[in-house]
């Protein structure tokens, strides 16, 4: 009979697991105790192995972390069909995590050791380069450093880019908290553990409009009825109902599941424009943020960083009351605004890798001497946000109602600068596009919602010739690669314009670093470069070793991360100086995924 292919659950080490694999440490086999003699205490080329090592629901006979090798010493039953079967698909599942197995036989071992190293050796030789100083470091472990300075970790990357370029290769050295000691293209001088990536190291990106609910409903408004025209306020009525639908609980899950999508795709810092406050009947929680402190306790669970954005919600259109089904967003006054802005305070310093701004929705939700008092009277240091002209009927209902367009009213009314970042700011006319540019202030592109919902395009090219700055979000999250986002805006600009150079020079570079800037400015984060020395080491890793990659020069490598990528390329993301996802596997994705499949179903929304 022919054995059924096995599936194997990606679970955390398991008491069972961890039982035999001491077991068999402490009875092995002839073959394994003489192989283990001749690799233990880095005998062979000052590696470091493990012997049976448990690894994702399985045990390796000797694991060598920093070469993500694995070695099997196999007896004659690894010859019967079914076993060998069995030992393919758990090779295949393994391979998943970036690791590779070589086998030999008992024998093999026993009569021919030399020959049985000299393989081995050959094979950590390949798969670590030609880095010096091949000490093993284990993700997550910290590794002493002398000098009373803490625990720390090194890297090395084949390279690193800053503004100004690559940095190749990079080693980078951090602390006990993540922040950058060192930055250099030569290796320490004194014997240290190192671990060694063969990939390219990207600033982690900015999520700077993050609306997380929304995720719920991502992909289920797009069947359109015959007959109907369906544009962002009929999508509007479906936000409303999944909105009104979702407990502290399973809103606490759904962002966790979409902040760690986030941090698989590359984001580390995510701007959550938080208008969800009250309880289904409108009523302010007991805790009166009992929302937001949900989302930071989302973010900490998926070791994504925060910048939690109270929003002042209070009307249902220019000078019209709310509307029921607007009930868990309003605050009345900028006074109970106010207290909910105070009260989120002591929320995000609860999480050390949590920051706040504030906002109002926008013009037409709430008062407009509202809008004003609640800039003046705010908080002076931190970034303000806010959603302006991204409809054009919003545009003619503001005009109808003011006199005035949504940006013009904008700019006439408040002292715009660099601390407004200003969500789509779709529908802008000349003048208004250059008296933007001139404030100095930050626009916010979502471009996978924006065209999602048909808002229309934003005049990009024209911006960025007068010297315009600009971030980038994903909203609703109909899409969450940022190398995606970054795509839509500058192809957005061909198809308007006829010109493929909607940046001169190297576009890549452009997007890439006027994005991070601008996104840590709206996290309230000013920096000179995208990795500094006393800064926190937040990185995308892209792997170095795939077909195009692998033969690309500096001068080639950004635009080719960013116009042919896509996330299967991603080695994994770090914060903070650890990897949070490794090899598309996030540090507590089994908990994440199965906390949020329980809401899905009880949502029944999908």
């Amino acid at each position: 009979m022919k054995p059924e292919a096995r599936e194997w659950p990606r679970e955390r080490i398991a008491d069972t697991l961890k039982a035999n694999a001491r077991r068999m440490r402490k009875d092995p086999t002839e073959a394994e105790e003489k192989l283990w003699q001749a690799l233990r205490n880095r005998k062979l080329n000052g590696f470091k192995f493990r012997r049976q090592q448990p690894f994702e629901g399985f045990i390796i006979d000797f694991y060598c972390d920093h070469a993500k090798l694995g070695i099997e010493v196999d007896g004659k039953i690894h010859l019967r069909a079914h076993q060998l079967q069995y030992d393919q698909q758990r090779e295949a599942y393994i391979k998943e995590f970036g690791v590779e197995i070589i086998r030999f036989t008992n024998e093999q071992v026993e009569k021919d050791l030399k020959a049985v190293k000299k393989r081995i050796s050959e094979t950590l030789k390949e798969r670590t380069g030609n880095f010096p100083s091949p000490l093993p470091l284990s993700q997550g472990r910290g590794v002493s450093t002398k000098g009373g300075r803490g625990e720390g970790k090194y890297f090395c990357f084949s390279s690193l880019f800053q503004k100004s370029g690559w940095l190749s290769p990079a080693y980078v050295s951090v602390d006990e908290k993540g922040i950058i000691r060192s930055l250099s293209r030569k290796a320490p001088e004194k014997p240290i553990a190192i671990e060694a990536v063969q990939g390219f190291a990207l600033p982690g990106f900015q999520n700077a409009h993050s609306h997380a609910f929304q995720y719920a409903m991502a992909g289920l408004a797009e069947n359109h009825p015959s007959g109907i025209d369906d544009d962002f306020w009929t999508w509007r009525e479906e936000m409303y109902k999944c909105a009104l639908s979702v407990n502290p609980d399973q809103a606490e899950a759904i962002a966790a599941m979409l902040y760690a999508e986030m941090v698989r795709h590359g984001y580390t810092h995510v701007a959550e424009f938080h208008y969800l406050h009250h309880d289904k009947d409108g009523k302010p929680y007991s805790n009166l943020v009992e929302m937001g402190e949900r989302m930071v306790s989302a973010a900490k669970t998926a070791g994504i960083k925060i910048t939690l954005v109270p929003v002042f919600y209070q009307k249902g259109n220019f000078g019209q009351e709310p509307r029921s089904r607007q009930r868990r967003f309003i605050s009345k006054s900028v006074d109970d605004y106010f207290k909910l802005l105070d009260a989120s305070q002591s929320v995000v310093k609860s999480y050390h890798s949590g920051s706040l701004g504030f906002s109002v929705h926008s013009l037409r939700a709430v008062d407009l001497a509202d809008i004003i008092k609640t800039f003046v009277q705010g908080p002076k240091k931190l970034p303000f946000h806010l959603h302006v002209a991204e409809q054009k009927k919003e545009v003619e209902d503001c005009l109808a109602f003011s006199g005035k367009r949504p940006m013009q009213w904008l700019l006439d009314n408040l002292d715009v600068n660099e601390r407004f970042h200003l969500v789509h700011s779709t529908h802008l006319n000349d003048e208004e596009l250059s008296r933007l540019t001139k404030s100095k202030a930050n626009v916010v592109l979502c471009p996978s919602t924006e065209g999602n919902l048909g808002d229309g395009i934003f005049r990009m090219k024209e911006y960025v010739k007068m010297g315009g700055h600009w971030s980038i979000g994903t909203d609703s999250h109909i899409g969450l690669n940022p190398f995606e986002e970054f795509r839509m805006i500058d192809y957005r600009q061909r198809l308007v314009t006829n010109k493929r150079n909607t940046f001169e020079g190297d576009a890549a570079r452009t997007m890439i670093n006027e994005s991070v800037t601008q996104g840590r400015m709206a996290m309230g984060r000013e920096t000179s470069d995208h990795f500094e020395i006393g800064q926190p080491f937040d990185a995308l890793i892209v792997s170095a070793t795939t077909h195009l990659l692998a033969h690309t020069s500096d001068k080639n490598r950004l635009a080719s991360i960013l116009f042919t990528g896509d996330s299967s390329r991603n080695m994994g993301t770090i914060v903070n100086g650890n990897w949070v996802v490794k090899n598309q596997h996030h540090q507590n994705g089994h908990d994440i995924k199965v906390t949020f499949a329980k809401v899905m179903k009880e949502l029944k929304n999908r």
